[in-house]
C-alpha cells in the first residue's frame, strides 16, 4: 500500500506524503449511458431495439478530443473523476461476449487521464436497470433472459421509455425514475437480488435467474478490471478504485402489500399502479389507474388513466420467440408468455385474483421478515461481497466504494469481516424539490434525511424557511449521512459520488438571457454542504461532452451537465480573462446571484408554497426552448470553479469557500512543521483570486500563489502554505465582482482600493 498514490486512513485519503487529500470531483459522463455507434440518445427512435449491434466506443469522448476535455476539467479545479461503463457497453451482443474494442478505447482514455494526475474510480452505472427499461445500464439480452419482450413495455406500460414515447419531447421530465416502481424494473431487481428465494422456477443454464445475472455482471466488470490491470500502469497511479453497482435497487423486495401503493414510496408521478395493478396491465389487462401530480406538500392524486394493452403481453410469446437466440436453455418448469408472479401463485390469471398480497414481506424459504433493512444487510450484501471479490482477485490493494440504496440506512456491518479498511462509503444527495420542479427557491425547503429518519411529528415540521436554513438544512443531511456511515459502517471515508443540480430551470431562461443567477445558487448551496459535512469529497453529477441546450444531457430529457459548447467557459487564469464580454455577477445585490435565486418573494403561505412548486413547472410540454437570444453565459461556473484545500499538511478541521464575500478559508491541525516539499496545497482559482488583488491572512508560516502549467497550453493558480505544528488557520480575500462585469465592486467596504493596496502581499511571505 505504501507504493500507492493514494491511500485510505481512517475516514481520509492521504498521498506518499503523508497530506490529507480532498476528492474534488466529476462524473463522466452523462451520455455513456448511451450507444456512440449508432449514435442513439433516448430521444431517437431508429435502432433502438438493435441493442445486441451498438458500440459504446467514443464514450465519454472520442479519444480525439480527450485532451481538450481532462485540461478543461483540471483547469476547473477537478482532481478526481468517476468514471462511468455500462454492463451494456461490455457485454451487449451476448452473454460472454465482451466488447474488446471499447475496452481498448477505455484504458486509452485511462492513460491520457493519468497525464494529467487525476484519481479515478470506475462505476458501474445502471438506473431502473437497462435503457430498455427507461435508463441505463444492463444489455438487452438480458430482458429477454428475464422473459420479458422489451417491444411490448411501453404499451404495458411496464417500462415508460422515452424512444418509445410518440412524441420524445413531450416525455415527462424525471418520469424515468418511477420506473423502479413499475412492472419491468421491479420484476428484474427482484430477480437479482432474490430470484433464489422468490423466483425459485426462474432456471436458465442450470442457474437460477439471480446467479445467473449476477454472475454476467460480475464477470463483466472482472474482465474489465482485469484489462485494466494487465495494462501494467493504471493501477494505483490513476485508477484507485471500483465502485459497487450504482443506485442498487430491492424490486418487489419487501414489498408490503401488492393490492396498495406503499406508503414508502414518495416518488409518484403520472400513473401510478399499483404491484398487482402492474402485474394485470403486464399481462394485457385494461386496468384503470390513479394518476398523480407533485404539488405543494409533495404527491397528490390528481386523477385516473385506463391503460388498455388490447390483450398485448409485456412476456415473451412463446410462438414468436426463439429462445436458442443467445444459446442459453431455459428450465421447463419456466413458462414464456405468462406472467412469473402467476407462475409462483402470487395470482390467478384465470381469475386475475390477487392470492399473495404480502409474498414480498418474507422469505418464503425461511420464513424472515423481508423489509428494507434486511435487504440491505442480506442481499445487497451478499452481491456486494461477490462483487468486491472479483475485483480483489485482480486487484488486492483496490479500494472498493459500497454504495448501498441511496437515502437509506447503510449496512450494519462496523467491526465485522466486512468492515474493510480498504473501503470507502459511497453516498448520494440531491435536492429533490429543486430536481423535481426545475426551479431553485430560497424561501423554502425541506429535510428529506429527518423525514425518512422520523425526526419530526409531521412533515409540517421538516419545512425549512429562508435561504440560510435551507443551506444549513442541505448541510445537516449530508452530515447526518457521514454520521451514519460511521455508525453502521465503521470509520471510513465518506465520499458524494453523485451531487448535483439542473441547468433547464425556470423553463429554461437561462439559455434565453445567459442569466445562470438560479443555478449558481443552488450550486453553491449544495457545495456549502458538501464543505460543512466532513466528507472526504465528492464527484459532481455530471460532465456530458455531447450536451446542449436543446436536448440536455441527451437522456431522459435531463439536463445537469456542467458544461455545454453553447455557454462559454470561465475565464480560470489571467490571461484567459475577457473583460469585455462578461455577463456574470457575483454581487449579492445582483439579480444574477442573490434575487434570482428565487422568483418569489414575502411572506410563506400556502400559495405562496403551491406557486413555488406548480405542477406547470413540472413536465415538459412542446419542445424545448432555444438560446433565441443568442446570449451565451457562464452556465455558473463561478460555483463550481471555486478553492478547496487539494492537499493538506495535517488534518482538516474545516474548510468552505463563501462565494458571496468570495472569502476561502481552511482550518488544519499539524503534527510538525511542514516539510519544503511537501506544504498544504490549495486550489486557488484565479477568476475568483486575480494575484494582484487576492489578500492572504495566516497564523503562521510563510506562503505564495503561483500559476502551474498543465497540459493542453493551459494553466492552474495554486497557494502553497508552509506552517508549523498544532492548529492553524489560513483566510484567503478574493475578488467580489460588481454586476455584469469582471472589475471590482466598490461598496462601503473600500474593496476597490484596499484589493489593489494589498495586491503587493501575494508573495512569499
Amino acid at each position: 500500500m505504501a507504493s500507492l498514490r493514494l491511500r485510505i486512513d481512517g475516514a481520509s485519503f492521504r498521498d506518499r506524503n503523508n497530506r490529507e487529500i480532498t476528492l474534488h470531483g466529476i462524473n463522466i459522463a452523462a451520455d455513456t449511458k448511451l450507444p456512440a455507434h449508432p449514435d442513439v440518445p433516448s430521444h431517437v427512435s431508429d435502432n433502438f431495439f438493435d441493442g445486441d449491434n451498438v458500440s459504446f466506443v467514443d464514450r465519454p469522448f472520442p479519444l480525439s478530443e480527450a485532451h481538450a476535455h481532462f485540461s478543461r476539467l483540471k483547469r476547473w479545479g477537478f482532481n478526481t473523476i468517476r468514471y462511468l461503463f455500462t454492463w451494456e457497453a461490455l457485454e451487449h451482443a451476448g452473454p460472454g461476449k465482451y466488447d474488446e474494442d471499447f475496452i481498448d478505447h477505455t484504458i486509452k482514455l485511462l492513460k491520457i487521464a493519468k497525464q494529467y494526475d487525476f484519481y479515478v474510480f470506475m462505476d458501474p452505472h445502471q438506473d431502473v436497470w437497462s435503457r430498455f427499461t427507461g435508463g441505463s445500464g444492463a444489455p438487452l439480452w438480458t430482458l429477454y433472459a428475464c422473459g420479458f419482450d422489451p417491444t411490448k413495455l411501453h404499451v404495458t406500460q411496464a417500462s415508460l421509455v422515452q424512444n418509445t414515447w410518440p412524441v420524445p419531447e413531450e416525455f415527462p421530465k424525471m418520469i424515468w425514475a418511477t420506473n423502479y416502481q413499475r412492472l419491468a424494473a421491479q420484476t428484474i431487481f427482484t430477480f437479482f437480488y432474490g430470484g433464489r428465494d422468490f423466483a425459485p422456477k426462474c432456471i436458465i443454464d442450470g442457474k437460477n435467474i439471480q446467479d445467473y445475472l449476477t454472475d454476467h455482471f460480475v464477470g463483466a466488470c472482472k474482465h474489465l478490471a482485469q484489462r485494466i490491470h494487465n495494462a501494467g500502469d493504471l493501477e494505483g497511479d490513476v485508477v484507485i478504485g471500483y465502485e459497487s453497482m450504482n443506485e442498487p435497487n430491492k424490486g418487489f423486495l419487501g414489498h408490503p402489500d401488492l393490492s396498495s401503493v406503499p406508503a414508502d414510496q414518495k416518488l409518484r408521478k403520472w400513473t401510478t399502479p399499483t404491484g398487482f395493478q402492474a402485474m394485470l396491465t403486464g399481462s394485457g389487462r385494461a386496468v384503470e389507474v390513479e394518476t398523480f401530480d407533485f404539488g405543494s406538500f409533495g404527491p397528490y392524486k390528481s386523477g385516473t388513466y385506463l391503460i388498455d394493452p388490447k390483450g398485448e403481453k409485456a412476456w415473451l410469446d412463446p410462438a414468436t420467440w426463439d429462445d436458442t437466440k443467445y444459446g442459453w436453455k431455459r428450465d421447463e418448469g419456466w413458462e414464456l408468455g405468462v406472467d412469473i408472479w402467476a407462475q409462483h401463485g402470487v395470482w390467478d390469471p384465470k381469475t386475475d385474483e390477487l392470492k399473495l398480497p404480502q409474498y414480498f414481506t418474507k422469505n418464503p424459504q425461511t420464513g424472515e421478515k423481508m423489509d428494507e433493512h434486511y435487504w440491505t444487510n442480506n442481499n445487497f450484501m451478499e452481491h456486494y461481497r461477490k462483487y468486491s471479490d472479483a475485483i480483489r482477485s485482480v486487484w488486492p490493494e483496490s479500494m472498493m466504494l459500497m454504495q448501498s440504496s441511496p437515502f437509506d440506512i447503510p449496512p450494519l456491518i462496523k467491526g465485522t469481516k466486512d468492515d474493510d479498511p480498504n473501503m470507502i462509503f459511497a453516498s448520494h444527495f440531491y435536492d429533490g424539490i429543486t430536481l423535481i420542479t426545475k426551479k431553485w427557491n430560497k424561501i423554502w425547503n425541506v429535510d428529506v434525511i429527518g423525514i425518512l429518519r422520523g425526526k419530526y411529528l409531521s412533515p409540517a415540521f421538516a419545512i425549512k424557511l429562508g435561504e440560510n436554513a435551507i443551506r444549513n438544512c442541505f448541510k445537516d443531511q449530508l452530515s447526518t449521512i457521514v454520521r451514519e456511515g460511521v455508525e453502521n459502517i465503521g470509520i471510513h471515508p465518506c465520499l458524494y459520488t453523485e451531487i448535483g443540480i439542473p441547468y433547464d430551470m425556470d423553463n429554461q431562461n437561462a439559455y434565453k438571457t445567459g442569466d445562470y443567477g438560479s443555478q449558481a445558487a443552488a450550486i453553491d448551496a449544495n457545495m456549502f454542504a458538501v464543505e460543512g459535512s466532513g466528507a472526504a469529497g465528492f464527484t459532481w453529477w455530471v460532465y456530458t461532452a455531447n450536451s446542449s441546450h436543446y436536448w440536455g444531457d441527451q437522456w431522459n430529457g435531463e439536463d445537469l451537465s456542467i458544461y455545454c459548447n453553447e455557454d462559454k467557459s470561465l475565464p480560470v487564469n489571467d490571461y484567459e480573462a475577457d473583460h469585455t464580454q462578461s455577463n456574470l455577477s457575483l454581487d449579492p445585490r445582483s439579480p444574477s446571484y442573490s434575487a434570482s435565486r428565487s422568483n418569489d418573494s414575502g411572506p410563506v403561505t400556502p400559495a405562496s408554497l403551491g406557486k413555488a412548486l406548480s405542477v406547470d413547472n413540472m413536465s415538459q410540454t412542446g419542445k424545448p426552448s432555444m438560446n433565441v437570444d443568442g446570449i451565451p453565459g457562464y452556465r455558473a461556473a463561478e460555483a463550481y470553479v471555486r478553492p478547496y484545500p487539494v492537499a493538506t499538511a495535517g488534518q482538516i478541521i474545516s474548510h468552505g469557500f463563501d462565494l458571496n464575500s468570495c472569502v476561502f478559508t481552511l482550518s488544519l491541525a499539524a503534527p510538525s512543521s511542514t516539510a519544503p516539499d511537501q506544504p498544504t496545497e490549495i486550489f486557488l482559482p484565479a477568476f475568483h483570486f486575480p494575484q494582484q488583488q487576492t489578500t492572504v491572512e495566516v497564523t503562521g508560516g510563510k506562503w505564495e500563489i503561483t500559476v502551474e502549467e498543465i497540459m493542453d497550453n493551459s494553466a492552474q493558480q495554486v497557494l502553497r502554505w508552509w506552517h508549523g505544528e498544532g492548529e492553524q488557520t489560513i483566510t484567503v480575500r478574493g475578488l467580489k465582482r460588481k454586476r455584469g462585469t469582471l472589475e471590482t465592486q466598490e461598496d462601503d467596504e473600500g474593496y476597490l482600493d484596499a484589493y489593489w493596496q494589498m495586491g503587493k502581499n501575494c508573495s512569499v511571505m
